[in-house]
């Protein structure tokens, strides 16, 4: 049994508040062979993996969870194809890349899916396990020999191949670059493509615009168009529809889908399973262990592999990575006129210099899940502060007899601050907390962390986990809470945010741009129109069917039902199914 030991050596407090407790209580140690040992240099924990009998004692008694101990979940009889160092994490095996197509990278954060993307696209040479030593293409060749991948490396090494790269974390693009949008992309345009990618990523307008003056969507926008209007063989995007909403995420896939058809190779990491069906020609699954290790599966069609993901289990591998099923209930629209009205508000207005928002009055229901839809800019997130309390309309009075728990769309970490003294000094329903919220979205295994050093999706969850618990809220707004969440977590969330609102008979507002979490979660919909950044509109809630409908319409897409997992699975534009449903009027959803 191959066995891995990761240790956290940047959390690791040996010498400053624990005595080394783990060597103390290893059982390996005490028997009088050294097991763990300290490091003479960093004064760390070292874990030797080959005595290492997998007890979980250090595991257990560590004081601030910093040691993981995991048996892989399969036999692999090879090396990895990078490691980061000793007891760090390391994953086994790449996806295989192909001209004219898109492969889609599903899995859990924490996985490898981004370190992939930077050894595909060159900017880490794998040490195929030995960290000790640089990583070395020549050996990286002989490795693959005789697979796809050996002339991907070949013509990495040789500089036969140009790549094009997309990072996750879009928001250090005002730091690399300076001067305007316009000025970025004229400099990245070498297939003389700016004005169409402009026009379809719908950028025209903020080309004057300074790179530092961007929002998060404008930025990611901008992103994927310097990306794609470079003239390379492959193109890596990592995470590309994060802050995009639905019109926006569907563009940026006609330009991704552009890049394939013109015969070149395309990776791309997404957590939007409708995205990620929609654009992509085949997927890689990649399980394991969060931050331990991580496998890439064998290539799988879009279908069967998004279905393994949700169902936990590699077929043609037989490993069960996931102990429960992620499924979609295929069910009638809920009648929501059988629940009780318990609140209601009156229509709100409320202008700011150049945008001005209306919406109508609506009533809230007990028990009830209502989600929000709509494009950028439109006033989503406005509409959410003032039923909060957080922002006065200028028309029309937000007065409930109920407490309102808020989760914005911006989180700011406090400095200094770990998750546990966070969760302490909030006033939560415990029984909520642990119950509901915690066994399905794991915060407690993240209590010694500090809040400024979580990612972003560790963030979203405990924020979401707080909103959620707080002791005799009657109704729960929650601003994206998917945000850099993963697939898993997303679906656990919306488990969560389900069983709180119906055991509790709550009230929660989910404003939210992936359907496939709105379809899992909502009960009603509210669908805003209008002009981004002009003006906003938001009509009364309406049955999911309806809601559905009114807003697929508007964007321009439709929607079927997979019969094996229930989940919404999007057309192919202009293909025979999206034509008749579209002929219809039926965007949302028919079965396979």
């Amino acid at each position: 049994m191959t066995r891995v030991a990761v240790l956290e050596k940047d959390r690791c407090i040996n010498g400053t508040g624990c005595d080394y407790i783990c060597g103390h209580v290893c059982p390996v140690n005490r028997a009088g062979k050294d097991c763990i040992v300290l490091d003479e240099v960093t004064n760390k924990p070292v874990i030797s993996e080959e005595l290492c009998i997998g007890c979980n004692i250090c595991v257990i008694k560590c004081p601030v969870d910093c040691i993981y101990i995991e048996n892989l979940v399969q036999e692999l009889n090879e090396n990895p194809v990078h490691r980061f160092g000793e007891n760090a994490f390391r994953f086994y095996r790449l996806p295989t890349i192909r001209n004219g197509e898109v492969v889609g990278l599903i899995g859990r954060n924490g996985i490898g899916k981004s370190t992939i993307l930077k050894i595909i696209s060159g900017q880490l040479v794998p040490n195929l396990g030995d960290y000790n030593s640089k990583g070395s293409y020549d050996s990286v060749i002989n490795f693959f020999k005789g697979k796809e991948l050996q002339q991907l490396f070949s013509s990495l090494k040789d500089k036969r191949i140009k790549v094009s790269y997309k990072p996750q974390n879009i928001t250090d693009i005002p730091k690399a670059a300076k001067g305007s949008v316009g000025a970025l992309l004229k400099k990245a345009d070498e297939r003389k493509k700016l004005s169409e990618v402009s026009e379809l990523l719908g950028i025209g307008k903020i080309l004057d615009r300074e790179l530092s003056h961007l929002s998060g969507g404008e930025l990611q926008r901008v992103a994927i168009a310097a990306a794609s209007l470079k003239d390379a063989d492959l193109y890596a995007f990592d995470e590309p529809t994060s802050y995009l909403d639905v019109r926006e995420r569907l563009n940026a896939s006609k330009v991704l889908r552009g890049l394939a058809e013109s015969g070149k190779a395309v990776v791309l990491i997404e957590h939007d399973l409708a995205v990620l069906d929609y654009l992509s020609d085949y997927v890689h699954l990649l399980y394991g262990k969060k931050s331990v290790y991580g496998i890439v599966s064998k290539p799988k069609s879009v279908r069967n592999g998004i279905n393994e993901f949700l169902e936990g289990f590699v077929k043609d591998e037989n490993v069960r990575f996931r102990g429960t099923e992620l499924k979609f209930e295929v069910k009638p629209s809920t009648d929501f006129r059988k629940k009780k009205v318990i609140a209601s508000y009156p229509e709100l207005k409320k202008s700011f210099k150049g945008f001005s928002l209306e919406a109508d009055a609506g009533d809230l229901r007990e028990a009830e899940v209502l989600g929000i839809m709509g494009p950028n800019a439109i006033g989503k997130t406005t509409f959410v502060k003032m039923i909060a309390g957080a922002e006065k309309p200028d028309s029309g009075k937000v007065d409930f007899s109920m407490q309102v728990s808020y989760k914005p769309q911006y989180l700011k970490p406090e400095e200094g601050l770990t998750v546990g003294d966070f969760i302490d000094s909030q006033d939560l329903d415990l029984s909520v907390f642990k119950n509901e919220v915690d066994r399905r979205l794991a915060i407690t295994g993240l209590e010694n962390h500090l809040l400024s050093e979580l990612s972003g999706g560790e963030l979203q969850k405990i924020a979401v986990g707080v909103a959620l618990s707080r002791t005799n809220c009657g109704m729960v707004l929650l601003d994206e809470p998917t945000a850099f969440v993963d697939v898993e977590d997303r679906l656990n969330m919306a488990d969560a945010i389900r069983s709180v609102t119906d055991a509790k008979k709550k009230i929660c507002m989910v404003v939210d741009h992936d359907i496939l979490f709105q379809d899992y979660v909502s009960d009603r919909l509210m669908v805003f129109s209008g002009e981004p950044s002009v003006k906003g509109f938001a009509g009364a809630a309406m049955s999911m069917h309806d809601g559905m409908n009114s807003f697929l319409k508007s964007v321009g897409i439709s929607f079927r039902r997979d019969p094996e997992s229930g989940r919404p699975r999007a057309n192919k534009l202009h293909s025979q199914l999206d034509q008749e449903q579209k002929k219809r009027g039926e965007y949302y959803y028919l079965v396979d």
